[in-house]
């Protein structure tokens, strides 16, 4: 590198080597997400774009998203919890949701 006329080839090669395979795990990480995606149903899939799009979300600031029963919420918040999909900070009334 220090030369007045430096090699940068194999530098570029292994630079380029490590954006291909970081290329293959996302297209894996993503082709594993739409799977499980595809098999969730729409309210959860809104409630997890909510959660990401916000950052952290209340069970009540959900049901005013979505419109959906508070009790309906709960449940798919519960299941989406129990699956990894979601974080649950707290209890009670001080609860909140963010991505996994």
């Amino acid at each position: 590198i220090r030369s007045p006329k430096p090699n940068w080839q194999p530098w570029t090669v292994y630079f380029l080597r490590a954006l291909q395979q970081q290329k293959c795990r996302l297209e894996k990480k993503i082709e594993r997400e739409r799977i499980v995606m595809a098999t969730l149903p729409e309210l959860s899939l809104q409630i997890i774009e909510a959660i990401r799009d916000r950052g952290r979300m209340t069970i009540s600031e959900i049901v005013k998203l979505t419109g959906a029963n508070r009790n309906t919420v709960k449940k798919h918040l519960a299941a989406l919890t129990a699956a990894n999909h979601i974080t649950q900070q707290g209890i009670g009334k001080g609860t909140w949701y963010g991505s996994a």
